[in-house]
């Protein structure tokens, strides 16, 4: 779990034993087990729905946002990192530097939105993870579903017993799950090839018409592509095992993350892309359902019918616990910093086993509710994870002492515009 329950002993004990500096010498295992952590959070189930958000306007734009996203992606959470890691406390997790930053006030702001921002995503995926299972089971397996309250608290249970028992069986389980979700995307990606047409190839937009449609789908690539929940414990963990090398470890491992997001994904949605013409993707947008639902009707594929919901099942579960950790932070941030300014000591242990039965319970509750109106609040929370990503980073490296040494570098102004798109993008939707 999130290493801001380990608290400063391991921290000491890291340095004692010397881990720091031995560990940062070159690659390690954990470095590649973190990669794959964060791969994990960021292909959620929404993937399944890129293709169809991010091909609608054909090719061309498609092949911008391919050259984009890969820059977006790693020096957004970079900084994100490198913020979370300017703190003088080196157990404070981003609600603590934003408080130690920002001040008291603009702490609780930021802790408030951050948790609002990631907290629906959570319940998005309790409801997903049940009912994926359950349509496997009636459709594909041809078997009754248990009661919807059963199978969900198992479910549940299940994803929960994993972030209890600890980080390094996180990281475990994502790795042994993340690893099956690449070879697939990858086997789908190569299976779909003979069935490329060059329907997308012609067609060609206007300027106008170009513009607009790589305007409007920064943000998909934002969220496709987003591990920001896991990117507070993912600091905490380098600086607990790398010490002052934190900064240069965490660049490392992001920049590698984010090359491993651009090469599977992208390809999967070129493949995908390439496959359906923008009619088809059309009809699948419509139809509000999954890319490889509609491939697999199109096609009567057995394969892709029963991959598919593998695919959503492993993207879930893996993505489900990068954002736990976000959530959790930000709720025990929330409780934190309400009791002290109350004049009361927070009791740990008591604070957290309220977090674990406010998940569980609200994960159970929403799961059996089964409301549709969560893809929007999801909407809702997307301005807040891309000013969090985005814009707050870059305003701390201009206004935090502990950041100026990040000053002057063309790669802030990037990543501070495209954040400015992608909100701009996010309203105009939303208003629209």
């Amino acid at each position: 779990m999130s290493n801001t329950v380990t608290g400063a002993q391991e921290v000491a004990a890291s340095k004692e034993q010397g881990i720091g500096s031995v560990q940062s010498r070159g690659w390690g295992k954990q470095d590649t087990t973190w990669v794959i952590s964060l791969f994990g959070t960021a292909v959620g189930a929404g993937i399944l729905f890129l293709p169809i958000n991010a091909g609608m306007g054909g090719f061309w734009p498609l092949v911008v946002m391919a050259l984009l996203v890969g820059p977006m992606t790693y020096l957004a959470h970079r900084g994100l990192a490198r913020f979370v890691l300017s703190s003088k406390n080196p157990n404070a997790d981003i609600t603590q530097v934003v408080e130690e930053h920002f001040g008291i006030g603009a702490g609780k702001l930021i802790t408030l939105l951050y948790f609002f921002a990631i907290y629906p995503i959570v319940l998005i995926y309790g409801v997903g993870i049940t009912n994926t299972v359950e349509s496997f089971l009636v459709n594909q397996l041809q078997m009754t579903a248990p009661p919807r309250w059963i199978l969900s608290i198992v479910l549940i249970m299940g994803m929960m017993s994993v972030m209890l028992a600890g980080e390094k069986l996180m990281l475990k389980v994502t790795e042994l799950l993340v690893y099956p979700l690449i070879a697939i995307l990858a086997g789908i990606s190569l299976y779909l090839i003979p069935d490329w047409t060059g329907a997308a190839l012609a067609q060609v937009p206007s300027a106008k018409d170009f513009t607009v449609t790589l305007w409007l789908t920064i943000p998909v690539l934002v969220f496709s592509f987003n591990h920001s929940p896991a990117i507070s414990s993912f600091a905490l963990a380098q600086r607990r095992d790398h010490g002052d090398n934190a900064v240069a470890k965490s660049d490392a491992i992001l920049k590698r993350t984010a090359l491993i997001l651009l090469g599977f994904v992208m390809f999967f949605v070129f493949s995908c892309v390439m496959s359906l013409t923008p009619a088809q993707l059309a009809e699948a947008k419509s139809q509000n359902i999954a890319v490889l639902s509609y491939l697999a009707n199109q096609h009567s594929s057995p394969i892709i019918s029963y991959f598919g919901p593998l695919v959503a099942f492993v993207a879930i579960v893996s993505s489900f616990f990068g954002h736990y950790l976000g959530a959790r932070e930000g709720l025990k941030g929330m409780i934190t910093q309400q009791m002290r300014s109350s004049g009361k000591q927070p009791n740990s242990k008591k604070v957290e086993l309220f977090i674990i039965a406010f998940f569980i319970l609200t994960l159970w509750a929403v799961a059996i509710i089964n409301p549709s109106i969560l893809g929007m609040i999801e909407s809702l929370g997307g301005p807040i994870i891309a000013t969090i990503l985005f814009l707050m980073p870059m305003y701390a490296i201009k206004r935090v002492p502990a950041m100026a040494k990040y000053q002057g570098q063309i790669s802030n102004v990037f990543v501070a515009t495209m954040g400015l798109i992608a909100i701009s993008a996010i309203l105009y939707q939303l208003v629209g």
